[in-house]
């Protein structure tokens, strides 16, 4: 007997205007197949966790880099809270972001982490037949790989740190916890000032902004911002990806708009 199940979830902690937004869980359906076990395969192999552990984040970090995203560190913290979810999955046999009665960014805080954002992807495997290091690490990874919800959490261009963890049931099912996070030192902070006679427009991660004459805005994002300017006289917005401790300026030269970094 085989049984796969997948779960994940995206919880971000964004502090824009002090305000929090989630993303809808996505959930892959459990798929149950049933079949004979040869006898040479009687004795279910013993994978080693610690090395499967290491093969999902370094295959995790080779899929992020083929889209040409930053490769995750792993980190202590969401390590801590990943494993311990793991084994109260493992140990109690209940199943969800929510198993243990607290959402995935209550266990990670629960645990020392001072998050910008946080994600998490579950999933179980069993198999009466047992499993190999290489096979259970690539049954995780290729099934949150090929579900759109998990794969998104994979490659979250702000994630920075991750932490895998798996544990085995005494039934013999595997449970595992994918963690993604941007730790709050990783905030970025930015300053907008408008210097010119007249209010401009500008939208920050999809929200739009009307900032008056002779004012300065501050914002301060959970990963890199994507800041569209609409100047007068210019037919199409400027792009700005601010870094954190930037300072733009709206001013007028010349008649002509323009936004420059102090």
């Amino acid at each position: 007997m085989n049984l796969a199940g997948w779960d994940g979830v995206d919880e971000r902690m964004t502090a824009i205007a002090s305000s929090q937004r989630r993303a809808a869980w996505a959930v892959l359906a459990a798929a149950l197949a049933i079949g004979t076990v040869p006898a040479a395969m009687a004795m279910a192999a013993e994978p080693d966790l610690d090395q499967a552990e290491q093969q999902i984040v370094d295959q995790t970090n080779r899929l992020r880099r083929g889209q040409g995203l930053a490769a995750t560190t792993e980190e202590r913290r969401l390590q801590a809270a990943a494993r311990s979810f793991a084994h109260f999955m493992a140990r109690t046999g209940q199943y969800g972001h929510e198993a243990d009665g607290r959402q995935p960014v209550q266990r990670t805080r629960a645990a020392g982490y001072d998050e910008c954002q946080v994600a998490e992807n579950i999933a179980f495997q069993y198999s009466s037949a047992g499993f190999g290091t290489q096979a259970l690490a690539e049954g995780f990874f290729d099934g949150w790989r090929n579900s759109p919800g998990h794969r998104r959490n994979m490659l979250d261009a702000d994630a920075t740190e991750t932490a895998v963890a798996i544990a085995r049931s005494a039934q013999g099912r595997y449970y595992a916890v994918q963690l993604f996070g941007r730790p709050a030192s990783q905030r970025v902070r930015f300053e907008i000032g408008n210097r010119a006679p007249q209010a401009v427009r500008y939208e920050l991660d999809g929200k739009a902004f009307d900032l008056p004459p002779r004012s300065t805005r501050t914002h301060l994002q959970c990963g890199v911002p994507a800041l569209q300017m609409r100047l007068p006289g210019n037919a199409a917005p400027a792009q700005i990806h601010p870094a954190s401790g930037d300072k733009l300026r709206v001013e007028v030269a010349n008649a002509r708009w323009r936004v420059v970094k102090e």
